[in-house]
């Protein structure tokens, strides 16, 4: 794998990268299908170094992972742009992290249930006062399509982050 190229911009801090991992709501989940590249955003949850996420367990994302789960993950996130006396120096502040794995469904009710009740707690923090049980998940059902809901695991086997932290005083604000 090759690494960051522009060096200036790569990111080592393991604890930086894992904070903003737990922090930021949004992934991009690269696929690639038997004529396409397929990138979709979803909601996930990094949990024992691993990215997890879910879907209603079918559907074009669910069929790609079938015939091919080597995925690319992008978490990213812009913090304005940075300002420059000079047009061509004008930049981007921003992080951003990619992990290169393989999603694998996750069969084991109670791994799917302590999944999901992690995203319940990162989308929804306090508002169900009951956990999810693997009980529920192995029994819960899509209204639309009556499939089980599909939980998914990306433990990285490559992983770069890159930033371009600057001074707020040299961000625009718009």
């Amino acid at each position: 794998m090759d690494q960051v190229r522009y060096t200036q911009r790569n990111c080592t801090d393991r604890k930086k990268i894992e904070t903003f991992l737990l922090r930021v709501r949004t992934g991009v989940l690269g696929m690639t299908s038997d004529i396409f590249s397929y990138a979709i955003p979803v909601n996930y949850v990094w949990y024992n170094g691993s990215v997890y996420f879910h879907g209603m367990g079918s559907g074009k994302k669910e069929n790609i992972l079938s015939q091919n789960p080597f995925v690319c993950f992008t978490i990213y996130e812009e913090h304005g742009t940075v300002i420059d006396p000079v047009p061509c120096h004008a930049d981007t502040a921003y992080m951003s992290v990619m992990l290169f794995g393989k999603a694998e469904k996750v069969t084991d009710p109670e791994e799917a249930s302590v999944t999901l009740q992690k995203l319940v707690e990162k989308y929804l923090p306090k508002y169900y006062s009951n956990p999810l049980t693997g009980t529920l998940i192995e029994k819960y059902r899509s209204s639309l399509d009556g499939n089980a809901v599909s939980v998914f695991r990306i433990t990285p086997q490559e992983m770069t982050a890159k930033e371009n932290s600057v001074e707020s005083g040299k961000l625009l604000n718009i």
